[in-house]
């Protein structure tokens, strides 16, 4: 390619942007279920329970409490992510001795994946505790932890400043961190290796819609049934401390599998990876169709 490093950053910020607004707009009925489930696991039998109670409780648009924030989780992510992607691929290059144009293997892109998403947990952790509260604050109700609850990113933001300041975005970070780095590992390089297997020795840059949806579902599907006891004690983390103080990660985990067991910590599951599979294709095809675009009216 002839543009330089800057423009390079620039077109995977903005792809990976696309690659997030497409990902939210495909999964975020069943993201809300997973945090209901995950959160609050008494109050629903199953999906259908949890999606049929929010609908007569709520009404539809409670499937999509939290878009917004889920919106600028996800753009936030994807761009940070995909810019520190090409980043530490270059990184990788140099720790293996390769030609900067040099192709990496699957597992040297699963590392970068991996590197690049700890750079993405400071701008994902603060909005998606804005997320997963809105999502999750009728049950708050409910359950009687709170008795007035926000309904509102704003009113939301404005509760997290004045109870906690600034560094109350970051309630369940080290979940997040936790969660990210093994994870990504394992998102990139399920990606990689379906492209690989798809490609068949041709280049993976001439590989169909089809092709890439498959092999980003696929990433996505290896992603949640890894890390997803981890993502659940995040959203714990992140919903309860509305109420008060919230243990941190080792004493939350512990109380959940003593009181509850371990299938409370794949509470919601199901929701994860009926959504994983769309939202992760659609995803990359938006990220990989949009970055080729950029790269071609650049090159031109």
């Amino acid at each position: 390619m002839k543009t330089n490093p800057v423009i390079q950053a620039a077109i995977d910020l903005t792809a990976g942007a696309v690659g997030g607004t497409a990902c939210v707009i495909t999964g975020q009925p069943f993201d809300t279920a997973k945090v209901k489930m995950q959160t609050f696991p008494a109050m629903y039998r199953g999906l259908v329970d949890c999606f049929v109670k929010t609908y007569k409780q709520v009404g539809f648009r409670g499937f999509y409490k939290g878009t917004t924030p889920a919106l600028v989780a996800n753009i936030a992510e994807n761009a940070v992510l995909f810019m520190c992607y090409g980043f530490c691929q270059n990184i990788v290059r140099r720790i293996v001795g390769l030609d900067r144009k040099a192709e990496l293997s699957d597992l040297q892109n699963a590392a970068a994946g991996s590197f690049a998403s700890a750079f993405a947990t400071l701008v994902l952790c603060p909005t998606e505790l804005v997320k997963c509260r809105l999502q999750a604050m009728h049950e708050m109700q409910l359950s009687g932890k709170i008795v007035h609850g926000h309904n509102t990113v704003w009113s939301v933001v404005k509760g997290v400043l004045k109870k906690d300041g600034p560094f109350g975005f970051y309630r369940g970070w080290s979940s997040t961190l936790l969660r990210e780095i093994p994870g990504y590992f394992l998102f990139f390089g399920g990606y990689e290796l379906s492209r690989t297997f798809f490609a068949f020795g041709r280049p993976k840059e001439e590989l169909g819609p089809v092709a890439l949806m498959i092999s980003g579902g696929f990433g996505g599907m290896c992603l949640w049934i890894a890390v997803y006891p981890i993502d659940c004690i995040k959203s714990r983390i992140q919903v309860l401390s509305m109420a008060g103080k919230q243990a941190g990660f080792m004493v939350t985990f512990a109380s959940v599998l003593r009181k509850e067991g371990v299938f409370a910590l794949y509470s919601g599951l199901k929701p994860t990876m009926i959504r994983a599979f769309p939202a992760n294709g659609a995803l990359f095809l938006a990220y990989e169709y949009s970055r080729k675009l950029m790269m071609n009216q650049f090159d031109m």
